[in-house]
Order: structure tokens, then C-alpha cells, then sequence
């Protein structure tokens, strides 16, 4: 006569569910430098903590000397100034240095030829980049995988191997035949393919279901109407990726427009304190001044807009 086990009495939910989240938790676990049961120590913790704000400091301290520097530079006095060695507190206060600054070097005309050249730029980025992307996600054109992986290979050329093709075709446009030196189209159209920001708005654009696209079409919309109405409202987040870049990308740029701009009137604010840098007749307080004053829009940008950006890259696509 065979026996037989009795019957298992039944596991209750509530204990099914709690083993499923230790098993979650247990498969969900990672493997670091430092276990868990380190750090829970008073050692292990000690250590950690020192350690995360040794390296803080560090990092914050290259990063942010430059800007201290330029800062309290700015308030010296020149004889201050070219001390040696030099004095990292200043013992003048002179913060009149910077309306100096903005009068004397003319900094508010290249400030405006700045802003001016980074409104257009950021415009004339979103229309072409927006409408490659679209085409090339959505529409998706005869050998349009081969136009995207030779837009992605221009990435990897350096930006000097580009200045002098990029520098002939702009002072002499082939067929048209026009010199577009010391006009904003000279940064404009060399800047309005950016393959990079192509790119981030495919990958963005791939992600919205074609079935919204399709309901639309069925619901009469055409291609520019279901881009207009849909794809560009669904894509708010890394819009304002792309714009941020294109803004502080025209912004930050130096060796570009010291080409295409050599006329003083018509050139942006870093050629323009390049240029006064190699004049005697500018302090180098004041000329700390205006550096401080060009780079910090940007800095403002970044530190307002740091989670947009973060937030726009890994932003993924629709649920539901």
C-alpha cells in the first residue's frame, strides 16, 4: 500500500506576494565596489561618506575656480590684478568694473549681434532638423538608412577638417555664387543640419506609435497637419533638448565666426573680447569683466534648464 504525502496547505496572497517581492528584490539587486552590509557598518559608512565628499570637493573645485576667478578678478584694481603671486581674496572691491565693462568695450552692441545670431540660428536648427527627422522616422524615403548613417559619419570627422570646405562654399555659394561672409546666413546655414540634434529627434519621433498617425490619416490629415498637430506636441521634451543646444552651440562658438565675421560690427560677443583682449587699451579687469558677462547667460541656461535636458535625452516613448 503506497502513502502518500498530505496535501501542502494553501500559501495565503498576502505571503505569495510578499515572496514575489523578495524575489524582485533579490533579483533586482546589483553588484557594486561596496555590499550593502559595508556600508550598513559605521566604518563602511564613515569611509563612503568621506570619501563621496573628498571627491565632491574636488570636482567642484576644477570647475568652479575658473569662475571664481574670473568673478573676483573682475572687482580688483589692476596693480591687484598683476600682483605676484597673485592674491586669491581680493583686498579692493571694485564692482563698478563691470557698467565699465558693458560702455566702454561696446559690450551691449555684441551682446545684441549674440542674442540676434542665437534666435536665428536656434529657428532656422528647429525647422531643418524637425523636418529631416520627421522624414526620415515617419515618412521614411528611398535610401533613407543610407542618408542617416552618413549624417552620423560626419560626427566623426573633426571640427578642423571642416573649416575650409565649409569656408569656401560660404564666401562663394556654388550655383548661386553669392559671399556670404559678414552675414548672419554664414552661421546660420553651416549650422542648420546638425547631426547630432537629427539624430536625438529620429530616435524621439520612432517612439510615437504609428497607429495615432494612421487614425489621423484615415481622419483626412496630411503630413504636415499630423506633424503639426501631433508629432510636435508629443515632442515638447526633446524640442527643448534640441534648442537649448543650438542656442548655447552658436552661443559658445569662437573659431567659426572669427572666420566668417572679420568685420568688428558684425561679430559676436567672444570674437569681439578676443579681438579687445590684443588692444593695450583695455584693463585686464575690465576685460575679466566682459567674460564674465558673456559666459554668464549660458550658465544661467544650464542651471535652469539641467533637468530639461537630462529629462528631454531619456525622455521614451508613449504608454497606453
Amino acid at each position: 500500500m503506497a502513502i502518500t504525502a498530505p496535501p501542502r496547505p494553501p500559501v495565503p496572497s498576502v505571503a505569495r506576494a510578499g515572496l514575489r517581492r523578495r524575489a524582485a528584490g533579490r533579483s533586482a539587486a546589483t553588484r557594486t565596489l561596496i555590499s550593502d552590509a559595508e556600508l550598513n557598518r559605521g566604518r563602511g559608512r564613515l569611509l563612503y561618506v568621506a570619501t563621496l565628499t573628498l571627491v565632491t570637493l574636488l570636482f567642484a573645485l576644477v570647475f568652479l575656480f575658473p569662475l571664481y576667478w574670473m568673478v573676483t578678478g573682475a572687482v580688483k584694481t589692476p596693480s591687484e590684478f598683476a600682483l605676484t603671486p597673485p592674491t586669491f581674496v581680493p583686498r579692493s572691491f571694485e564692482p563698478e568694473t563691470y557698467a565699465q565693462a558693458w560702455t566702454e568695450m561696446r559690450i551691449a552692441r555684441y551682446f545684441t549681434n549674440t542674442v540676434f545670431y542665437a534666435l536665428g540660428g536656434w529657428l532656422i536648427q528647429l525647422v531643418v532638423d524637425v523636418a529631416v527627422a520627421y522624414a526620415l522616422s515617419k515618412l521614411r524615403p528611398l535610401l533613407g538608412r543610407l542618408v542617416l548613417g552618413l549624417m552620423l559619419a560626419s560626427l566623426m570627422l573633426p571640427a578642423a577638417a571642416l573649416l575650409v570646405p565649409a569656408y569656401l562654399t560660404v564666401s562663394n555659394v556654388p550655383i548661386v555664387g553669392v559671399n556670404l561672409l559678414n552675414t548672419p546666413w554664414a552661421l546660420w546655414l553651416p549650422a542648420a543640419a546638425n547631426a547630432f540634434n537629427i539624430y536625438v529627434l529620429k530616435r524621439f519621433f520612432d517612439q510615437i506609435p504609428d497607429d495615432l498617425l494612421d487614425s489621423a490619416s484615415l481622419d483626412g490629415a496630411g503630413r504636415l497637419r499630423m506633424l503639426w498637430s501631433i508629432v510636435l506636441p508629443l515632442s515638447r521634451p526633446v524640442l527643448g533638448v534640441v534648442s537649448i543646444f543650438a542656442i548655447i552651440g552658436i552661443w559658445k562658438d569662437f573659431l567659426w565666426p572669427l572666420l566668417v565675421l572679420p568685420e568688428p560690427e558684425a561679430q559676436t560677443l567672444s570674437v569681439a573680447l578676443s579681438r579687445l583682449s590684443n588692444t593695450s587699451q583695455v584693463p585686464p579687469t575690465e576685460m575679466m569683466a566682459g567674460l564674465v558677462i558673456a559666459g554668464l547667460p549660458m550658465i544661467v541656461i544650464f542651471l535652469i534648464f539641467q533637468r530639461s535636458i537630462i529629462g528631454g535625452l531619456s525622455a521614451g516613448g508613449m504608454k497606453g
